[in-house]
């Protein structure tokens, strides 16, 4: 088996659902006693938050690289950052290893292609929603047509994030909100929606809506699962 490297805390509440499907997905697929090789580095999230924030991109690629040489040195023999919205600096941190990266919209394409979902809702923060590190990969990379919601609905769903669910909030009144803007975004032509935010499916799930949903943190998990254990 394969270690697995992740980067985490970002927020550690949805490094928690990480490290959990890690461990879930293997015992899945080896049984008995068997849980996932990981070689983690969480960073302090109030540094990041700060930065993204402020537009200082570059000082969060210099700390994700150097904290992805840290789990390089601790044996991963490959790496997750375990955030939608800091694959923004994915090439940046990739270049300052020598292990190979799984991009998390990689992953999530795979996801959406075996489904055959061609048109697809993305809600995340604003970072992710707004700019073309993450949709324009999806596009380019991957032929997926790519819609998000309204300016107000972004504002909301981004104050959500970071003011409720990265503090471990879960507020019914929030997933309300969802729920209507992922049932709006589905009307308007999206044949499903990604949870394109490591915390969102801390708040709404499967259960609640009708319209497909596509949850990164699990779909990124389990793709890194199928590299560490290799072909059956």
């Amino acid at each position: 088996m394969k270690t697995i490297g992740l980067l985490g805390g970002m927020s550690w509440e949805s490094t928690v659902s990480y490290y959990q499907a890690l461990n879930r997905g293997v015992k899945e697929q080896l049984g008995g006693l068997h849980s996932a090789k990981i070689v983690m580095n969480s960073v302090n999230f109030a540094e990041i938050e700060k930065l993204q924030h402020d537009g200082d991109w570059d000082q969060t690629a210099e700390i994700l690289s150097a904290a992805a040489k840290g789990v390089q040195a601790g044996g991963a023999d490959f790496l997750l950052i375990g955030t939608n919205t800091m694959h923004k600096v994915a090439d940046q941190v990739e270049e300052a290893i020598d292990i190979p990266l799984l991009h998390i919209a990689d992953a999530t394409a795979m996801a959406l292609q075996e489904k055959g979902v061609e048109r697809v809702g993305l809600l995340g923060t604003q970072f992710t929603m707004q700019q073309d590190f993450y949709k324009g990969r999806l596009s380019s990379q991957h032929a997926i047509e790519v819609q998000t919601p309204d300016e107000a609905q972004q504002s909301w769903v981004h104050e959500i994030i970071y003011n409720e669910l990265c503090r471990g909030e879960i507020k019914e009144d929030s997933r309300d909100l969802f729920l209507a803007i992922i049932e709006d975004m589905h009307e308007e032509g999206a044949e499903a929606v990604i949870l394109g935010c490591t915390e969102i499916a801390l708040l709404v799930s499967q259960a609640d809506t009708e319209v497909p949903l596509f949850d990164t943190t699990q779909i990124h998990c389990e793709a890194a699962v199928k590299l560490a254990i290799g072909p059956k």
